[in-house]
This record gives C-alpha cells, sequence and structure tokens, in this order.
C-alpha cells in the first residue's frame, strides 16, 4: 500500500508541476478554458502558480496533507468550467466527447487527491 501511495504522489507532483509551468510558458492553450468576464491571463497565471505550488508540496512529508486538500479543493472550483465548457457547441478541449471524460477523470483525480490525503 506504502508504494501505491508514494507512487500517486510522484504522479500528482509531475502532474500539477507540469500543468502549472505549462499555464505560464503556454498561457494561450489555456485562454478558451477561461470564461470571458474573468480575466483571462491573470486567472490564467494564478491557476498556473497554484497547480505549480501544489505538486510540488507533495513532496515534502510537512505538507503533503496539504497539498492532496489543495489539488481536492481545486478540482472541486475547476469542475464547473469543465461543465460549462461541455455546453458549448464546440467545446475548447476539442469535442464532446472529450469534455465529458475530462469531468470523469476530473473525478477521478478528485478521489485519488482525497485518498493521499487520507493515507499520508
Amino acid at each position: 500500500m506504502e508504494i501505491f501511495i508514494l507512487i500517486l504522489k510522484i504522479f500528482f507532483s509531475v502532474l500539477f508541476c507540469f500543468a502549472g509551468i505549462m499555464h505560464v510558458i503556454k498561457p494561450n492553450a489555456f485562454k478558451h478554458f477561461i470564461p470571458d468576464f474573468l480575466p483571462k491571463r491573470l486567472v490564467n497565471y494564478i491557476a498556473g502558480i497554484i497547480e505549480f505550488a501544489l505538486g510540488l508540496g507533495l513532496f515534502f512529508p510537512s505538507t503533503v496533507k496539504n497539498a492532496a486538500m489543495g489539488i481536492f479543493v481545486l478540482m472541486i472550483l475547476f469542475l464547473p468550467i469543465h461543465i460549462w465548457d461541455l455546453t458549448k457547441e464546440r467545446p475548447a478541449i476539442g469535442s464532446k466527447k472529450i469534455a465529458l471524460i475530462r469531468i470523469l477523470l476530473q473525478f477521478l483525480l478528485m478521489y485519488l487527491s482525497y485518498f493521499i490525503y487520507l493515507n499520508s
């Protein structure tokens, strides 16, 4: 069980650090996911910094629980945006099928981040 949790922590760390970096170096890739009424570039950079910080937090025993819970909360906050994207005629992610898969994946990420939180 401990090796599974370690693998999950490493996977989530790499995933969220990478996503955070991509928000900063490729901000235009994310602009269509952010509703027009929000300041797109600012929201994108803030999301990227938060994702990177949470991914980094999973590397350290003293911050792993907070980072895992932070990822769980962040996934909840992103969920309405992903549902909104699914309702668009042409989702920013490419297709309605991929948008639906992303939402299902979101729930899996939420479950696994909570699993890390409970077992760290």
